[in-house]
């Protein structure tokens, strides 16, 4: 996404700015005041999927929503740092540079476990709250098989070109979208198509996918010491919502709640069910 080009009519674009930090050109928005609240987003997505959150959050709390390296509007400075470890680091260079100190990380599907993977490196050890996380790796022949073709793909650009013109219509996005659980309106999925066409967006999603292993954040889920809150949509056809239970388990301080008839982007679909319950949880957790 060029933000000269595409930036200006994109949701929120009056909260965006560019940073550099190496070694990426970061998109983030930022608005409102108080505690830090850092929003997450999962794989294929973007700043747009908390377009609704953003003001709601705001109200209490200092939101700062972020593009992972490869994703949105944030370009990247390398091909070889977007597996869960380095994008953590390199977002936790870019909290330093700007003096952030989350008191909370918002992480949505495989942006839970980044923010995971970041609160293991952060001294305040912020609490976390992971919307649908993604905390399990590909099971079977998938766990095999998906990583060498997402690495074939990253490298092939015309396969890549490929993927754009079978993705690009509106029906097709919207096809893929309710496959999730969710049912979004116009302007969300006009967002994802706007995405999806995208060559440098894909080509950075298809780089994460190829480099994305949690076997050490699997196995470091009981020295995450902060309190954790994972909520689960009923509906999420894309992550079983028992993965996030099993991960509780292992976690010293997690909890669970289920939500009734929403999918895996339920904060896209409810964004005020899911405001409210991060700031009742937030307001629990600091009075505890």
């Amino acid at each position: 996404m060029d933000p000269a080009r595409d930036l200006a009519d994109w949701p929120n674009s009056n909260l965006s700015r560019m940073i550099r930090v190496r070694p990426h050109n970061w998109h983030v928005q930022e608005t409102g005041s108080g505690p830090l609240v850092l929003l997450i987003h999962g794989a294929g997505g973007s700043t747009h999927s908390y377009r609704d959150l953003i003001p709601l959050l705001a109200q209490m709390f200092r939101v700062v929503a972020v593009d992972l390296p490869g994703h949105g509007f944030t370009r990247l400075g390398t091909r070889h740092r977007s597996a869960l470890d380095t994008m953590a680091q390199d977002l936790a260079a870019l909290c330093s540079h700007e003096g952030w100190s989350p008191a909370a990380i918002v992480g949505h599907s495989a942006g839970a476990a980044v923010a995971l993977r970041l609160a293991l490196l952060q001294e305040l050890r912020p609490r976390i709250v992971g919307l649908n996380p993604a905390l399990e790796p590909f099971r079977g022949l998938a766990g095999l098989t998906f990583p060498v073709v997402a690495r074939m793909v990253a490298m092939t650009p015309f396969v890549v070109d490929l993927a754009l013109k079978q993705m690009a219509t509106p029906d097709r996005v919207s096809r893929l979208l309710r496959g999730t659980g969710s049912r979004l309106e116009p302007e969300g999925i006009r967002a994802y198509a706007r995405l999806f066409r995208d060559r440098d967006h894909v080509d950075g999603v298809m780089l994460m996918m190829a480099q994305w292993k949690l076997d050490g954040l699997l196995a470091d889920l009981p020295h995450v010491g902060t309190p954790c809150l994972f909520l689960t949509g009923s509906n999420d056809a894309t992550i079983p919502p028992v993965i996030a239970v099993d991960a509780a388990r292992r976690m010293p301080r997690a909890e669970v709640q289920s939500l009734d008839d929403y999918g895996h982007l339920m904060h896209e679909e409810a964004p005020d069910v899911i405001a409210a319950r991060i700031v009742d949880w937030l307001k629990s957790a600091s009075n505890a």
